[in-house]
């Protein structure tokens, strides 16, 4: 059972919402979004996941673009 399975609440600083994702905390930190917790994975809620595809759309694109060479 992961973080999201129980309950975990969203790792944004000032957010309540339950969160739906978790993802690794440094790839949070460099999209800009202040991360209250120091564990390698932190919760975000659907506003918070939202931003961040938004924000490292590019970056994303870029690492899949990398494995269909093949």
């Amino acid at each position: 059972m992961g973080i999201i399975g129980k309950g975990t609440k969203c790792n944004v600083s000032g957010c309540d919402n339950d969160g739906i994702r978790s993802l690794n905390t440094k790839k949070i930190e460099e999209a800009g979004l202040r991360v209250s917790t120091t564990n390698k994975k932190a919760a975000l809620c659907k506003e918070h996941y939202k931003e961040w595809k938004k924000e490292t759309k590019g970056d994303r694109s870029l690492d899949r673009a990398r494995f269909d060479i093949y």
